[in-house]
């Protein structure tokens, strides 16, 4: 135990220290994180004393829950690992969930499945609720609810002045506004309120192709014809995945380039809405059916084991189909480091106003590329892939920006990112949440 002042203590592991390479490492293994200190928080108060220590000594603060999206490497500086704060409490009869800021999405979900609510969750389990929320988050039902920021009632935060703040949209109604699309780049929130969705069950799953036997520019011309027929209510993408020959995998996917669409539909006419896609060609595997909610992850089925990637996104107002077929050559299984491409249909609910900062409401599309090995050859297909789609490109998004672009270039507008700018003068005017994607 470190003591800083006669009223403030606090846990700081150093390098060296039993488990301090515990609390540094996160899912995204491509990036060393070596900072001077961390603190392995637990409560609200631990983080307070932590931002204070930090702002005392100049230290520059960094904040990991689980290390989804990190945005590159550091040294020096204070660390506060959050993981250990992971309390979730559902309030049925509100429809509102409390998350603190260690909270993963399979907790959250497993929390409201009981009462036949569901939290506007992404599609991996393991990612942190809060982080992923704050960047925006993009669920598996977007288009149907819009996104999770959307959905927040209240947050609790500690900023750079080591204040404990309560923030609602009435109370600081600037500070609420960034916050819900800024990231961390204004303090810590250690706790959040969010409204929960009346949804028991889905018709959710994927139809994938051999995208040797299919043309995969084919595929993707469908998919996005059939985007322009569906209701709003239906969210679904389209993946394009380069599989290695791996015992660990299923046989139907050892050694094969995968190209599928995932749906997500809360209706009863999804076999109906879904017919014209299964015409597009042989189906290798076919997921689609009624679930329950808390079988949502089986949609994506993303990878649950920690790993060396890099990737970026480009937020579109329409989708080229024609560039969009260059970039899937581009990405394929030819080019060298595996590359995973997806491509979201937003859109719907995910285009209405609300009052945060989450910016490209007009975008139609979201291309996320990922790439898997060494950060320099995958720069070498991700630029060239992304330049192709420059010309409809309006953004970035903050939540699938995994290191591999510039740090911040892009992720707001021009009017977004000044009116972020005055209140990160307001609030943190030293920056000293600087080890995350500025504003």
């Amino acid at each position: 135990m470190t003591s800083v002042d006669d009223a403030l203590d606090l846990t700081l592991l150093r390098p060296g220290d039993a488990g301090y390479g515990d609390e540094i490492a996160g899912f995204q293994l491509g990036f060393a994180q070596r900072p001077a200190a961390v603190v392995p928080a637990r409560s609200a108060a631990d983080v307070v004393a932590a931002v204070r220590y930090a702002a005392a000594e100049s230290l520059p603060v960094g904040v990991q829950a689980t290390g989804h999206g990190l945005p590159g490497g550091y040294e020096g500086g204070l660390l506060v690992s959050t993981r250990r704060m992971d309390g979730v409490a559902v309030d049925p009869g509100a429809r509102t969930l409390r998350v603190q800021a260690g909270a993963r999405w399979g907790q959250v979900v497993a929390g409201a499945e009981p009462y036949g609510l569901a939290p506007l969750n992404g599609s991996a389990p393991s990612v942190g609720a809060v982080s992923y929320t704050l960047g925006g988050g993009l669920g598996i039902l977007a288009r149907e609810f819009g996104y999770a920021a959307d959905h927040v009632r209240w947050l609790e935060l500690v900023t750079a002045d080591g204040e404990l703040r309560h923030v609602t949209a009435g109370s600081d109604p600037e500070l609420y506004w960034a916050l819900l699309g800024a990231g961390q780049n204004l303090g810590i929130v250690t706790e959040l309120e969010i409204g929960l969705v009346p949804v028991r069950r889905l018709y959710g799953g994927s139809l994938a192709f051999d995208g040797r036997a299919v043309d995969p520019a084919a595929v993707l011309r469908a998919y996005e014809a059939w985007t322009r027929t569906v209701p709003d209510g239906l969210t679904s993408s389209f993946a394009a995945v380069p599989y290695p020959d791996l015992p660990a995998l299923p046989p139907h996917l050892r050694g094969r380039y995968v190209v599928s669409v995932r749906v997500a539909h809360t209706g009863a006419d999804g076999e109906r809405i879904v017919a014209p896609l299964r015409e597009i060609g042989p189906v290798l595997a076919d997921s689609l059916r009624e679930m329950p909610y808390a079988e949502s992850h089986t949609i994506h089925s993303d990878p649950d084991f920690p790993h060396a990637y890099y990737g970026d996104s480009a937020v579109l107002r329409e989708l080229d189909v024609e560039r969009a077929g260059e970039l899937l050559r581009a990405t394929g299984p030819e080019a060298g480091p595996m590359c995973v491409v997806q491509v979201n249909h937003l859109g719907g609910a995910l285009a209405r106003p609300a009052p945060n900062a989450v910016p490209y409401r007009d975008g139609r599309f979201l291309v996320r590329l990922l790439t898997v090995g060494e950060r320099e050859r995958a720069r070498a297909v991700l630029d060239p892939a992304f330049a192709l789609l420059a010309e409809d490109t309006l953004g970035r998004s903050l939540n699938f920006a995994f290191g591999a672009g510039d740090r911040n270039t892009g992720l707001y507008g021009p009017g977004t990112r000044k009116r972020l700018a005055r209140v990160k003068e307001t609030y943190d005017p030293a920056n000293l949440f600087r080890r995350n994607y500025g504003v």
